[in-house]
């Protein structure tokens, strides 16, 4: 190994060692982030509910760095055997950990969106139309079911109405939240 490297020329050296230490550092962050540390950074994105990010200073941190020389070590490495000017090899393998940032970016942009949660709440329901599912009887003196959609999302929730007694495919309207489970409903 040693006698490889000793046979490169001094730039490609230089990317050959940018390479594998940053490959050595991608790993470890790789292998801490599975296990649920971050010892490289405290927040590499904030986010703001909509999973975007909140501003330019987020793209200047270890872990994007990383990424940046791990793309242009690697892109210097597969460049300089293939292209003779110097310049255009420096230039590519920048442009090479360019794109690895980008792509990090856009993979980070799509995991935070699945940490949205769509957790229903039956406080959801308040003021929206649904239709009966099973009659509901007059008077509070039981309950029924309805059918409503919520962030489009079909449910069905026990409802009890103070009204007369609504048949099956009746439209209401959800009144009020009597607990976790029930609506009170009124006919529309």
């Amino acid at each position: 190994m040693i006698h490889f490297f000793n046979s490169l020329s001094p730039d490609l050296k230089i990317y050959w060692a940018i390479a594998l230490i940053a490959s050595l550092i991608f790993v470890i962050q790789t292998v801490i982030s599975f296990v649920g540390g971050n010892i490289f950074d405290d927040a590499d994105f904030d986010t703001t509910a909509d999973g975007d990010d909140v501003g330019v200073s987020h793209f200047f941190s270890v872990r994007n760095m990383v990424n940046f020389l791990l793309g242009a070590g690697w892109g210097g490495v597969c460049f300089s055997g293939a292209i003779a000017s110097k310049g255009v090899v420096v230039a590519l393998s920048v442009l090479t950990g360019l794109v690895f940032v980008a792509i990090f970016f856009g993979l980070v942009k799509i995991l935070l969106k699945l940490q949205k949660d769509n957790t229903f709440r039956i406080e959801e329901t308040l003021g929206k139309i649904a239709d009966v599912y099973l009659p509901i009887p007059e008077n509070k003196s039981g309950k029924g079911k309805i059918q409503i959609s919520v962030r489009g999302s079909f449910h069905e929730i026990d409802a009890v109405t103070s009204g007369e007694k609504l048949p099956n495919g009746a439209i209401v309207k959800v009144e009020k939240v009597i607990d976790g489970q029930t609506v009170e409903v009124g006919k529309i």
